[in-house]
């Protein structure tokens, strides 16, 4: 199935094409022609399953010919959880709106930096992606107006009410004009995001894309077992060794992602960290830097790496486990996307070993394990 065989103009095929992109994903081959339609659509799909293409594609579309008749009168709002995915989300929309006869204007608006620039840069703007809580100090300063407002979506809804943006949203919600088409993405449907998709949709086409297994099976798993002093160690010898480039390091906390890091640095690896507490003009530096593949590792946290979206990410590796087998699941995830193999590596001390069986019963997937004792680490 192509492209055009959903409805797509010549024009973003175009699009398409020159950025590398051949036949469309599962998500995209449900949820395209329904918003094309302006159907109200419901999907429930896992990061990584090409999901924000099958909105952003047709929107532009049904954007087509639009002229910002009134300043600052939005036509498409897209609230999402985190800064990263603002920034992403935006870059997809910017990355085939700007190919249109008409190109339509897209911005992406979040907390942590001056709410300033973005007050003066909305003009003009067709398509917003916010964050809850900077949309409402924008909406409070009266920066922004949704009279002509067409769609609404809210990506990674699970998440957003999750990270306890349910206030805000409902806030946000009672301010829209009711006539408008709704698009809501999650990973999950769980009690929360039922309750607003009761409460936002209307008569829904309801998409369920199963993560397939075959995704995960791209990915090669290896655990090491390794004693606590040789973690750090262990990991340099590692990148090291097998002259691994764009490699994602996932800890359990913002002490440890900065040491990890700074002794990464210490010894000849060029690496950053990237966490809540990080300004937000640093997070994008270290994440353009990443993604540009000009910086070697990547240190990160889980909640800062739901907005990390790399196509060819080869390598991930765990400096220590994640609380939840369903959370080892998003981290691995990281690479092993789009058809593409990639491997991630856990690091296991004593202490974790029980927990790491727990995470693969649950996974359904037996990891190779290599006892790390027998690895000479001297000068790593």
């Amino acid at each position: 199935m192509s492209f055009s065989s959903l409805g797509i103009s010549e024009v973003l095929i175009r699009a398409i094409k020159s950025n590398g992109f051949t036949e469309p994903y599962p998500i995209q081959k449900e949820a395209i022609p329904q918003i094309l339609k302006k159907r109200d659509v419901l999907g429930i799909a896992q990061t990584g399953s090409g999901k924000t293409a099958s909105y952003v594609l047709p929107l532009l579309q049904n954007l087509e010919g639009k002229t910002s008749a009134k300043n600052r009168h939005i036509n498409v709002l897209v609230l999402v959880p985190t800064r990263e995915l603002a920034i992403q989300v935006q870059e997809v929309f910017h990355l085939f709106g700007s190919s249109l006869e008409n190109p339509i204007r897209s911005m992406a608006v979040y907390g942590g930096v001056s709410v300033n620039p973005q007050m003066k840069n909305l003009r003009g703007v067709h398509v917003l992606v916010a964050t809850p809580g900077r949309l409402l100090e924008l909406i409070d300063s009266n920066a922004v107006h949704f009279e002509d407002l067409d769609a609404l979506v809210l990506d990674e809804a699970d998440k957003m009410l999750n990270l306890g943006f349910q206030d805000e949203v409902d806030r946000i919600l009672k301010l829209l004009p009711k006539k408008r088409q709704n698009l809501l993405f999650s990973a999950t449907l769980n009690d929360d995001v039922s309750s607003i998709t009761r409460v936002l949709l209307h008569e829904p086409v309801v998409l369920k894309i199963e993560a397939e297994q075959e995704n995960i099976d791209l990915i090669n798993q290896v655990g090491y077992f390794v004693s606590e002093e040789r973690k750090g160690p262990l990991l340099r010898y590692l990148i090291k060794h097998n002259d691994m480039k764009q490699v994602l390091v996932f800890t359990s906390s913002i002490y440890q992602t900065e040491n990890v890091a700074e002794k990464l640095r210490k010894n000849g690896i060029e690496a950053t960290s990237i966490h809540s507490k990080k300004s937000q003009e640093a997070r994008t530096k270290a994440l353009k830097s990443f993604k540009g593949g000009h910086m070697r590792v990547l240190v990160a946290t889980d909640l800062i790496a739901r907005g990390i979206d790399i196509q060819f990410l080869p390598y991930v590796i765990n400096y220590e486990l994640p609380r939840s087998p369903k959370d080892y699941v998003h981290r691995i995830g990281r690479t092993g996307r789009a058809e593409n193999p990639g491997e991630a590596i856990s690091l296991i001390t004593p202490d974790e070993q029980n927990h790491f069986r727990v995470i693969q019963k649950k996974m359904k997937k037996w990891v190779t394990m290599v006892d790390s004792k027998d690895l000479n680490l001297n000068g790593f």
